[in-house]
């Protein structure tokens, strides 16, 4: 039995990896803020942990009540409230860093002397195409409308230390996924994706093997081109 952790797991995006997963046979621990919250998450047969990725103390309790764990999926991020430059400040970028990008190394380093334990250790992390350059750059593209500062800034930290991870960790599969434009709370649901179309590269990270690809940059059609 594969053993996975999900952080955000008590909604969208991470709610949909967390139905997925265990529709595949993973024991799948829900990480969320607060467990009052996690009653979906329940009723797909989850086991609900409390984990708040911005919260050193959380974290630790978190993977000290776990027996083992196979794969990591660091879901848990927020938009913050900066959406151009006129309401930017230090503060705006300062808060979703601290989720974003600070909160996936304080839960990836809590998480490494129990995955170190598995045969087939695997990290996902959920980053977004709006960390792209490319993308970000390109008229046409849904990334392309996307004025916000912290948010796009965040997701490309988590590009290259998902990169970073894969290179000190040989045997591990580390890999980073982007949603594309799903319907979430974040767009008000406005993403002409589903959440199953947006959990697609995701599930398939979380699922691979050994010989599975490592410091890769995916969505739902495949790798994304450096």
């Amino acid at each position: 039995m594969t053993t996975t952790l999900i952080t955000g797991a008590n909604k969208s995006l991470g709610l949909e990896t967390t139905r997925r997963l265990i529709e595949a046979g993973h024991t799948v621990y829900a990480g969320m803020r607060d467990l009052a919250n996690g009653g979906t998450a329940v009723e797909l047969g989850a086991r609900p942990v409390q984990l708040d990725v911005t919260d050193q103390a959380s974290v630790d309790a978190a993977f000290a009540s776990l027996p083992e764990l196979d794969v990591l999926v660091n879901n848990a991020g927020v938009l913050g409230s900066s959406f151009g430059v006129d309401d930017l400040g230090a503060d705006a970028i300062e808060g979703v860093l601290s989720t974003n990008v600070v909160g996936i190394v304080r839960v990836t380093q809590a998480a490494l002397p129990l995955l170190r334990r598995s045969r087939r250790p695997v990290i996902v992390n959920v980053a977004s195409g709006v960390g792209w350059p490319r993308l970000l750059s390109t008229a046409g593209t849904d990334e392309f409308a996307v004025a916000a500062v912290p948010y796009a800034a965040s997701k490309a930290a988590v590009i290259a230390l998902t990169v970073q991870y894969a290179k000190n960790l040989p045997e591990f599969r580390v890999n980073v996924s982007d949603p594309g434009y799903t319907a979430t709370d974040f767009n008000r649901h406005g993403g002409h994706q589903t959440v199953t179309e947006g959990t697609d590269a995701t599930v398939t990270l979380a699922l691979l093997g050994p010989d599975g690809p490592t410091g890769e940059f995916h969505n739902r059609h495949g790798r994304i081109e450096y």
